[in-house]
């Protein structure tokens, strides 16, 4: 199945959500090799990245022109909304992704991320700035709406459709839920009713099945696929295979698994540097481990370490599944 995002074809509609520290460039890089409709930098700030604040640009080092990668900017001012996304449109960005949707308390008390979903007038003005500066697809990415009190994301929509938003990702939970109880797919549906442009079902999709019936209940055109790819980048690829009949992944095992891993850290440490990097990797290396059910001892081994040596040393032992040490 292939969406159509203005003059950008996006095939097959799975693709891996913006999370802020995890979907870095490394971690892209490798979902995208297993085979993604889409993925989607980390949620960069539309100001700080103008003003070029330290920091901001290195964690948005986006890939901006690379084929099936969208942009994510957050903000709540019009101006530096506009600015961010000129900056990127001319950086070769394929796709603009607005977030409206982080629940994070430091976003919200900005009013930035989900709380635009209680000022959708002010919400509308960043929109239309954004689709007016740049040449290129501009997509939307919120929640159901604030609270149980506020269900406004059918209407969101709506008007964001109007002001010329492509595609619209709805996480279905509210922003008073963060991350709590399960995502509401049903609740997707009257957004997905409400509007002519695709819409793309988010939360809880934790493999096939749950992605599967995410569209079911939803009627959305395609799926976004967040901490379920947490320790595993070839879940998109596994779903893209059993809802779309895309090629199927060469999932590694046994020593081809432990030089993924080995190889996915290495490119951390090269992208932010060794101090930083080995802070980074830890959580990506926990979720590896998390999967191939290592031994406490030899995992907070490989956590602690501050010797990327040694930590590759440890890899070894450390990413054999279970059934591959009863072997």
């Amino acid at each position: 199945m292939t969406l159509q995002l203005a003059d950008k074809a996006l095939n097959p509609p799975v693709m891996l959500a913006p999370m802020a520290g995890i979907t870095d460039r490394p971690f892209r890089d490798l979902v995208t090799r297993f085979g993604a409709g889409m993925v989607v930098s980390e949620m960069v700030a539309s100001q700080e990245m103008v003003q070029a604040k330290p920091g901001v640009r290195e964690r948005a080092e986006l890939s901006a022109d690379v084929e099936n990668t969208a942009v994510q900017l957050a903000g709540r001012e019009a101006h530096w909304m506009a600015e961010a996304a000129r900056q990127v449109a001319d950086r070769g960005a394929r796709v603009i992704d607005i977030n409206m949707g982080c629940p994070a308390k430091k976003v919200t008390n900005g009013y930035s991320g989900s709380a635009l979903l209680k000022t959708p007038d002010h919400a509308l003005t960043l929109i239309e700035a954004v689709v007016e500066a740049v040449d290129v697809p501009v997509t939307l990415k919120t929640r159901l709406g604030w609270d149980d009190a506020l269900l406004n994301a059918p209407d969101v929509a709506r008007r964001a459709q109007d002001a010329g938003i492509c595609m619209v990702t709805i996480h279905g939970r509210t922003r008073c839920q963060f991350y709590k109880g399960s995502a509401d797919w049903h609740a997707i549906r009257a957004v997905k009713e409400a509007v002519s442009i695709p819409v793309i079902a988010n939360g809880d999709i934790l493999d096939s099945v749950t992605a599967e019936t995410a569209l079911s209940q939803s009627g959305a055109d395609g799926v976004m696929v967040g901490r379920g790819a947490q320790g595993k980048p070839w879940l998109l690829a596994q779903i893209c295979r059993d809802l779309y009949g895309a090629a199927a992944p060469e999932i590694p095992v046994g020593d081809d698994l432990i030089e993924m891993v080995r190889a996915h850290y290495q490119a951390m440490l090269t992208f932010y540097g060794t101090d930083l990097g080995l802070r980074v990797a830890r959580k990506h290396l926990g979720w590896y481990m998390d999967e191939a059910g290592t031994p406490a001892a030899l995992r907070r081994a490989v956590l602690t370490s501050r010797d990327p040596a040694e930590v590759l040393r440890l890899l070894c032992d450390a990413i054999i599944t279970d059934a591959e040490a009863a072997a």
